[in-house]
């Protein structure tokens, strides 16, 4: 059964003359990995930081586990795991060095630290890198070591402010691997990013943020219908008969965006399966050679274009 890990109601951030997160409204529940996404001054980090504590709101509340940010911040905190974008290792200590250092800080007790590093170090797939100076690895082994560092305590919430920014794809892959792998183990994840392709692969829930607004937000699969509303068809034929299929659908007031290639036209449908049905019916009965009549699946950037100006990889 699912329970709330963060909420988050009315938040509003101001630096001076800037505002940089306008009232927002935020629920993640245990086992969501919720992306944010949002171009580069959006509001995302400020949000996380906000969350993590690292910047005072405003106004507005948050609450972690129930627990009050603000009236009681130790309690809060001590279940929030948080990864700032590019963060600092110490390069001159080994991981595992690395690692001792934050199980202390972070109260582990003695006694159970050797277990939990082990345990985290081939929970984020790095086992034969215990003994390695920290500055001897690549940019995905410090995002794992330090994701592993936010583990130590065994937080709830974790907190990613884009976690795999500059890092190839292959790294980047096994990162969204773990990240999933968390969420399903009943962690909430927040992860920020401006690039799409990231967050799609991984990500289960979602936020999208314009100019410190929440634009839309919910789970991927509710998300997708509920903006795009009407389904793209793509429509192939045997032979090139694009103009008979244009003066066939254009008598259709649910039809909107014809394109046509070739054999090929793509076009917007309001309705559902029924219309769809109707539609496939008309164009076989006046002859059109259909060889392909499908729905395009619409994805996070379809989505993102349609509620905001754009402007993300």
């Amino acid at each position: 059964m699912e329970s709330s890990r963060l909420q988050v109601r009315g938040l509003r951030v101001d630096y001076e003359d800037t505002t940089a997160v306008k009232d927002v409204d935020l629920a993640v529940d245990a086992g969501m990995v919720f992306g944010l996404i949002g171009p580069n001054g959006a509001g995302k980090t400020s949000l996380i930081r906000s969350i993590a504590a690292l910047v005072d709101p405003t106004y507005g509340q948050i609450s972690i586990d129930g627990i009050d940010l603000f009236t009681d911040p130790s309690a809060a905190l001590q279940r929030i795991g948080y990864m700032p974008d590019a963060p600092p290792l110490y390069e001159d200590l080994t991981v595992y060095e690395f690692l001792e250092l934050f199980a202390s800080a972070y109260g582990v007790a003695v006694e159970n630290r050797r277990k939990r590093i082990l345990d985290l170090v081939e929970q984020v797939r790095l086992t034969e890198k215990l003994n390695t100076l920290c500055g001897g690895l690549s940019r995905g082994m410090r995002q794992r070591i330090f994701l592993a560092k936010c583990l130590l305590h065994d937080p709830n919430l974790l907190l990613l402010d884009e976690p795999a920014s500059g890092l190839d794809p292959n790294a980047r892959r096994e990162f969204g691997d773990i990240i999933r792998t968390l969420g399903e183990s009943g962690k909430a994840v927040v992860v920020s990013s401006h690039i799409l392709s990231e967050l799609s692969d991984f990500c289960n829930s979602v936020a999208i943020m314009e100019q410190g607004h929440m634009r839309i937000s919910g789970r991927i699969e509710d998300i997708i219908p509920a903006v795009s509303g009407a389904r793209q068809i793509r429509l192939r034929t045997l032979e090139n008969q694009a103009v008979h299929i244009q003066q066939i659908l254009q008598e259709y007031p649910s039809i909107s965006n014809l394109c046509a290639v070739d054999n090929t036209v793509e076009f917007r449908l309001e309705g559902g399966d029924k219309t769809q049905a109707e539609c496939l019916q008309k164009l076989m009965d006046d002859g059109v050679k259909i060889a392909e009549f499908a729905e395009v699946q619409v994805d996070l950037h379809d989505i993102f274009q349609q509620v905001t100006d754009g402007g993300l990889a």
